[in-house]
C-alpha cells in the first residue's frame, strides 16, 4: 500500500494529498514521485510536491522527504520527512509507526508555514485510513 502512489491521497491524514501525477510504484531510494496536493492556505490552492524516496527497506520501512521545483529546474526541500516502520506481531499482523520529522526544517520556513502544520490527530487519521485499506 505505502509503494503505490495511487493508494496516498487514501492514506493521508490530512486532507491534502489528492492524486499521483505518476502512479508508477516505488521500488527504491531515490526514487521521485509526484503528488497533486490541495491546501487552502497554499498561495495557489493546488500545488505539487515531488517526493524523493529516502529509505526503502521492503517490507519494513519506507521514508520520503517532500520537496518542489525550484526556478532553476531542480529540486528543493523543506527539510521534513515521512517515514512508515512497519514491524510483524503475528502470522496476520503488523505495526506501523508513523514519524513525521520536521526538525531539519529552516526557521524561517516554520515561521512562515507554521510547524508542525497539523496535529498528532492528522498522524492517527492516516494510520487508521492504512488500517482500513489494508483490511479490505
Amino acid at each position: 500500500m505505502l509503494a503505490d502512489p495511487t493508494k496516498h491521497a487514501s492514506i493521508d491524514g490530512t486532507g491534502w494529498v489528492c492524486e499521483p501525477i505518476d502512479a508508477t510504484p516505488l521500488t527504491r531510494a531515490g526514487q521521485h514521485f509526484r503528488m497533486s496536493m490541495y491546501h487552502p492556505n497554499h498561495p495557489d490552492g493546488n500545488y505539487q510536491m515531488v517526493n524523493e524516496i529516502i529509505v526503502f527497506e521492503r517490507p519494513h520501512a519506507i521514508a520520503w522527504k517532500p520537496g518542489y521545483d525550484t526556478d532553476g529546474g531542480g529540486l528543493g526541500f523543506g527539510g521534513w520527512v515521512w517515514r512508515y516502520d512497519l514491524a510483524p506481531t503475528g502470522t496476520s499482523r503488523t505495526k506501523v509507526t508513523l514519524t513525521y520529522d520536521w526538525s531539519a526544517v529552516d526557521d524561517d520556513v516554520r515561521e512562515r508555514i507554521g510547524f508542525p502544520p497539523f496535529g498528532v490527530d492528522h498522524l492517527e487519521n492516516s494510520l487508521g485510513h492504512l488500517a482500513e485499506l489494508v483490511r479490505g
